[in-house]
């Protein structure tokens, strides 16, 4: 099985007899990932702890921020696991990934299956969240774009889980399969994979319930946590393929960026490495750079998205249908 070809909507039990193809020598780093997540955790929970101890509003907010760095680690890691590279066992790889997405406040199995989508899409029509065509309409495209960069698309993601697994083939594939709320990939979402989407969200419920309980967490903090975390996370989500080729595969960049974020990003700003590799772990995404990549540096091509939307080339070539 080729690794750009989604894997979302088999069933655990299928997915143990597969064998991805990874290069001889790069093998998934097993106990570093599943110490990474454990730290993640911990740290998670502290903060939440921390945050909901702290009387000084500074403090909160300071704790919030530092909350907002250690969530885009366990997005990074999250995001190993939809591509089965956080641990070659596929049971542990499931449930690491259902721990981190559990933290992310969203299924595990419905940000797999989206994601794997968004491997075949990438820079079709049905992801081109920065460009636009004559018949757009620009002042919604804005919209988008612009409640992107500055939040608003985390908080889609919770929503989306709720409402699928309330009414998933009426106001959730209403809201969140088209513009202006969502895209296509949401579309691949399966009875079977809802399953697991409520079950995970479930477990997430049941989880936090007994956060707050326990550890007596107050609500106006975490929301506080979990908002900072939604615009870091949000602003930097289309970064790695604003404005770059319309195509599928290489339509990404390797940005260049500071030691100290590449590694909480887990080099997730090797956005076209990861494209042309799916099957590699993140240790292994940094130095494979061809002559003709270009490589923008991350903070300026950060700020050159507030531009605001572009008018959209021709399509990529053997491009997907989005519907």
């Amino acid at each position: 099985m080729h690794a750009t070809e989604s894997l979302a909507q088999l069933k655990l039990t299928d997915r143990e007899s597969i064998k991805i193809d990874r290069p001889e020598g790069m093998p998934v780093p097993n106990r570093l990932n599943v110490a990474l997540v454990l730290l993640d955790v911990f740290a998670a929970v502290g903060l939440l702890w921390l945050g909901s101890r702290l009387e000084s509003t500074l403090g909160v907010i300071l704790a919030a921020i530092a909350y907002s760095y250690l969530m885009l680690t366990n997005y990074a890691l999250l995001h190993e696991a939809t591509h089965d590279n956080l641990h070659e066992n596929t049971r542990w790889n499931y449930w690491l990934g259902v721990i981190t997405g559990v933290l992310f406040l969203a299924p595990f199995s419905m940000i797999r299956v989206t994601h794997q989508g968004h491997h075949q899409r990438n820079r079709t029509d049905a992801e081109i969240f920065d460009l636009y065509y004559p018949h757009d309409s620009f002042f919604w495209k804005c919209c988008q774009w612009y409640a992107t960069l500055t939040g608003f698309f985390w908080p889609c993601i919770p929503v989306c889980a709720v409402l699928f697994a309330i009414v998933p083939r009426t106001i959730g594939m209403q809201l969140f399969s088209g513009p202006p709320l969502g895209n296509a990939n949401v579309k691949d979402i399966t009875s079977k994979d809802l399953k697991w989407i409520r079950l995970e969200l479930l477990l997430t419920l049941v989880v936090f319930g007994l956060l707050f309980w326990l550890l007596q967490l107050r609500w106006q903090a975490v929301l506080l946590m979990y908002a900072c975390f939604s615009f870091n996370w949000s602003t930097r989500q289309y970064i790695g393929h604003a404005f770059s080729k319309r195509e599928i595969i290489e339509g990404a960049w390797n940005l260049r960026h500071n030691k100290l974020m590449s590694l909480l990003l887990l080099h997730g700003e090797w956005d076209l490495n990861h494209h042309r590799h799916p099957e590699l772990s993140w240790y292994y995404l940094p130095g494979d750079v061809r002559d003709d990549d270009e490589r923008p540096g991350y903070i300026r091509h950060y700020l050159r998205q507030w531009l605001g939307p572009r008018p959209a080339g021709p399509p990529p070539r053997q491009s997907q249908d989005a519907g």
